[in-house]
């Protein structure tokens, strides 16, 4: 019984092989016709049709000296963190704040605002209740453009600068 069940399984993978052959015309015929089409697609170029418009003629660009290039700033799209936030240590804070760190202890807060009054700033400490940060205030200005500008300075130092609005 199990001879023939072999031999039943030998026979049906050696014809499932063999049947499975792909002949050697039908690769030819799709050669032929796909030469067929390339060679007519050569030989046969349609002609454009003639068209009596006129063609637009473009003005060349004048270039421009750099010097008479103006650079605007978007001050709208400067990204500013709205929190809740009251003051630790400092003078005072004014609308728009460049904060330089973010920290959960307060000896670490008061160890950078060292460094920063050390470097010229009026460094100041406020607290976020909701978060349980303390902030650390390198310069607090009334309006955004001095506040983005003062943080891009910073940023060569503090990288992660970020502008705080006071939410009051």
């Amino acid at each position: 019984m199990k001879k023939t069940t072999i031999l039943c399984v030998g026979l049906c993978a050696a014809m499932a092989f063999t049947s499975c052959k792909s002949s050697e015309s039908a690769y030819k015929k799709a050669y032929e016709k796909a030469k067929q089409y390339d060679t007519s697609a050569q030989q046969a170029p349609q002609a454009a049709p003639q068209t009596t418009e006129e063609v637009a003629v473009v003005a060349p660009v004048e270039a421009k000296p750099a010097n008479e290039t103006r650079v605007v700033d978007n001050l709208d799209n400067v990204s500013v963190r709205q929190e809740s936030v009251t003051l630790i240590n400092g003078s005072g804070l004014k609308d728009f704040s460049v904060i330089v760190g973010s920290f959960g202890l307060v000896s670490n807060a008061e160890g950078l605002q060292q460094r920063l009054k050390a470097a010229g700033y009026d460094a100041q400490i406020v607290k976020n209740e909701d978060k349980n940060m303390y902030r650390v205030v390198a310069s607090t200005f009334a309006g955004k453009a001095d506040a983005v500008n003062s943080r891009d300075q910073l940023r060569a130092t503090y990288p992660d600068a970020w502008l705080l609005y006071n939410v009051r």
